[in-house]
């Protein structure tokens, strides 16, 4: 159904729309856990070409069966390269850590820190440091992004990486066999410093995932490991259905893609169809983010055999077919694909939404499966954020009637400690590390790169099955603090402002036609409206004029075309 309205129709005011539409604009119609969050506005009907990572995107994997799997792999691994036999004695804690964090191999610690770097958690194994000694240890509290000092853990497969992280070095710290110090730790001769226990984790870490036996194991007990929804293949052939096309881009090799999206997408039955059906177009081997800028060569894989075939291939891309690697130059031009017609569905904050949004323009969705448990705190710890906001109320009270001329140093030492007590409780009720998202009020430098990467975000993709292919995504307003914290309601006196604010003249509205510029301070007779000397010569522009059709885009997704009641014959 196709609905439409005229412009003149259209009412202005949320009253009127509530009425005309008999809707509650206070009250979404989805619930939390089907909602798709906006950052950029984006118009649906406008993507040509939904593509897909397979890992923790179409294929999400079980938490914390999978975490704890790849955990006890890597724990084997670094025993093996001659890490003490305690290490086994570790068993994966899911409640300890989050993603997002840095991991400083110069003094070893799990850094929480927000957009600008400020250190808002520091963790020294199982130690959480306080702020005298993280003081100490950086100036300020503050460490740049430094990616020869530092270490980004932003995907899910970080997790078992992370804690084990903080398991190695609590125990080199309390193990008696070992000497502590700034950069490490010491046994006799032998000089352990926080870095090489990095390099040995994140080497232990990739020889599991690339040589070791985490896929074999995830394949012989894909039931165990990795989430099945029916609703896939559904909102797979709607997409399709409506037109648009479908791709996997994953790095991921054949033999392990084929044989998880074979699970996932076969319903058991002897007519069952080929998982590739659902696809217009599969990569695998992409190697991203590297297939975003110089890529690889392009080569079709022998479906019977898992092997590739000698040569690039040039053309087209044909479905039922198997691709690797490539570029996303060579891939773009093959689909005629533009651009901003792709939607890119991933849950690699790194590989997948900021290199295809940053280096080819790509719009992004971002799956967050930790989103489920984030709103779970945010609405059913809804009393702690009511305390927070009385005691944010309490403070400002006490400040209300005071000002410069002030002597008496009001004692504000019990509402500090209540909100920090409040807090910690309302950091506590998402994990060890505290939200993916925030610390207290602050954010978080994840949630930094999930606002700027990512357009749209949820927990799961399969939420678009709750959206038409119609619909249009709009973003919230971003406020600032004079927006946010100063209600509508609240009157500004215009004739003070006149007389302490000169810059009122820049509000044309204020200064034509609702006050001439003599009433004005500070305005010239250039801002009057002009007639020129001569008619018959050609009309200067002395004053630039206030527009009266839309020039101000918001969103990406605006257009002169598609603005309505926009004067196309201009």
């Amino acid at each position: 159904m196709v609905v439409t309205m005229e412009t003149e129709k259209i009412k202005t005011s949320s009253t009127d729309y509530s009425e005309c539409n008999g809707l509650d604009l206070q009250i979404s119609k989805r619930g939390p856990k089907k909602r798709v969050f906006v950052n950029r506005s984006l118009h649906l009907e406008k993507i040509k070409f939904f593509g897909f990572d397979m890992d923790y995107t179409l294929a999400e994997y079980k938490s914390p069966e999978y975490e704890t799997l790849g955990f006890d792999l890597i724990k084997e691994k670094l025993v093996n390269m001659g890490y003490p036999e305690d290490i086994r004695k570790f068993q994966y804690d899911p409640t300890f850590p989050v993603r997002g964090l840095w991991f400083d191999n110069v003094y070893g610690n799990l850094l929480k820190v927000d957009a600008f770097g400020n250190i808002l958690v520091c963790a020294h194994g199982f130690d959480f440091l306080k702020p005298q000694k993280i003081a100490e240890l950086y100036p300020n509290k503050f460490l740049q992004l430094d990616e020869s000092r530092c270490y980004v853990l932003n995907t899910l497969f970080n997790l078992p990486e992370t804690y084990l992280l903080a398991c190695v070095i609590d125990y080199l710290n309390n193990s008696p066999e070992y000497t502590r110090s700034k950069n490490g730790v010491k046994s006799g001769n032998l000089v352990m410093s926080y870095k090489s226990v990095f390099q040995d984790i994140r080497a232990s870490v990739d020889w599991v995932h690339i040589k070791g036996d985490l896929k074999t194991k995830t394949i012989e007990n894909l039931e165990k490991y990795v989430v099945k929804d029916e609703r896939l293949p559904i909102l797979l052939d709607r997409m399709r259905g409506h037109g648009a096309k479908t791709f996997i881009l994953t790095n991921s090799e054949y033999h392990y893609t084929n044989a998880v999206m074979k699970y996932l997408l076969d319903d058991g039955t002897c007519s069952s169809r080929d998982w590739t059906s659902y696809f217009d177009y599969v990569v695998v081997d992409a190697r991203k983010p590297l297939f975003f800028s110089e890529g690889t060569i392009l080569r079709q894989v022998n479906r019977e055999t898992g092997s590739l075939r000698i040569g690039t291939h040039t053309g087209p891309l044909q479905q039922g077919h198997v691709y690797s690697g490539g570029s996303c130059d060579t891939f773009s031009e093959l689909i005629g694909a533009k651009g901003k017609d792709v939607l890119y569905i991933g849950d690699h904050i790194f590989g997948d939404i900021l290199k295809s949004k940053k280096i080819r323009g790509w719009r992004t969705f971002l799956q967050v499966p930790e989103l489920t448990q984030e709103l779970y705190v945010w609405t059913e710890k809804q009393e702690l954020f009511n305390q927070l906001q009385n005691l944010d109320a309490t403070l400002s009270n006490i400040f209300k009637d005071l000002d410069s001329s002030t002597i008496e140093k009001p004692d504000i030492s019990k509402v500090q400690v209540a909100i920090r007590q409040v807090t910690h409780e309302m950091d506590m009720s998402y994990g060890m590390l505290g939200s993916l998202f925030r610390s207290g009020s602050r954010q978080t430098f994840f949630a930094s790169q999930v606002i700027r990467y990512a357009d749209l975000y949820s927990s799961t993709f399969i939420n678009l099955l709750h959206y038409p292919f119609s619909y249009m995504f709009r973003a919230p307003a971003l406020l600032m603090p004079h927006e946010a914290t100063v209600q509508h309601e609240e009157t500004i006196d215009i004739n003070e402002v006149k007389e302490s604010n000169h810059m009122l003249i820049r509000c044309r509205a204020y200064s034509d036609g609702k006050a001439t510029t003599e009433d004005v301070p500070g305005a010239s007779s250039s801002n009057k409206k002009q007639v020129p000397v001569n008619p018959s010569e050609i009309q200067q522009h002395l004053r630039a004029e206030t527009p009266q059709k839309v020039t101000q885009y918001h969103d990406e997704d605006d257009s002169e075309e598609d603005s309505i009641g926009s004067d196309k014959s201009q």
